[in-house]
């Protein structure tokens, strides 16, 4: 993954152009500069907390002077009432960056608290539950931790990092021998420390791709249980396994149990239900 801190400073002053942009005109018009407060962020939902290590780099970034105490810890399990954090400062400074530390708490949240789910329900198997790039446009580093927070693993970050042959590369390159010695080639050829996966639609392609070999990983799209189970004898252990499509919590354990070594489940990032988090304040003295 890219250096972490460099995604948190183009991630927070894009954030902060987007909200604030020429200031937060409100409390500029009805805060005393110098109103000091101390606040109080709060759990309104029962789940896996994450993002609190992120929160407190938003709030300090943009006031340094602000004194944050983590009540909890990320991955911690919370109920509701729980509180989270208090910050003591400034008020502007803390009502100014209170929307952006509570968003990603709560998006990051969400996800963790669903992914621990999901993880638990398979828990009995060696089956591991991955995530997706259907993920939020620049949120994307903070959406994989969240997964990894609540217990899920993270598949490859961007199109950079790994390549994964569809079947659009497929259907382009001609085949699935042409595509796959084409990016064994590419990779040889500039020297780049990067896994293959191929995915497959039907055992006839999975096949292929065995004839072929080199690769890393096989996906088997939209398998059902019983012919992963068939695929699985085919491929025999020698390369990883990834179930994906039409996989949801109501069939995670059936296919799960193939012992397929990952499943990859887009639900995870897109559609996920926000945490309900809160922030209330009150003067300092």
């Amino acid at each position: 993954m890219e250096n972490r801190e460099n995604l948190f400073l183009s991630f927070i002053t894009a954030a902060i152009s987007e909200d604030i942009s020429t200031g937060d005109h409100t409390s500029l018009a009805t805060i005393p500069e110098n109103s000091q407060v101390v606040a109080k962020i709060t759990s309104k939902d029962k789940g896996i907390i994450a993002g609190i290590e992120w929160a407190e780099k938003i709030f300090l970034y943009y006031d340094k002077s602000l004194v944050i105490e983590k009540l909890v810890h990320d991955g911690q399990p919370v109920d509701f009432g729980t509180e989270l954090i208090t910050i003591s400062g400034n008020a502007r400074s803390i009502l100014a960056m209170e929307r952006i530390a509570l968003n990603v708490m709560q998006r990051m949240s969400g996800i963790s608290t669903y992914s621990s789910f999901l993880s638990n329900k398979i828990k009995h198997t060696h089956t591991k539950i991955l995530d997706t790039r259907k993920t939020t446009p620049g949120l994307r580093f903070l959406e994989k931790e969240a997964v990894l927070t609540g217990g899920g693993k993270n598949h490859r970050m961007g199109l950079y990092d790994m390549m994964m042959i569809k079947d659009n590369h497929i259907d382009f390159a001609g085949g699935i021998s042409k595509a796959i010695e084409s990016a064994k080639k590419y990779i040889k050829d500039r020297n780049l420390d990067i896994k293959i996966e191929v995915e497959v639609r039907n055992l006839e392609e999975l096949n292929e791709v065995l004839l072929v070999g080199g690769i890393h990983r096989i996906m088997l799209d939209n398998f059902k249980p019983e012919n992963i189970k068939i695929a699985l004898e085919i491929i025999d252990g020698k390369y990883e396994t990834e179930a994906s499509g039409g996989i949801n919590e109501k069939n995670l354990v059936e296919y799960a149990e193939t012992g397929v070594d990952y499943i990859s489940i887009g639900a995870l990032t897109h559609t996920v239900k926000n945490f309900d988090i809160s922030l209330t304040a009150q003067r300092n003295g």
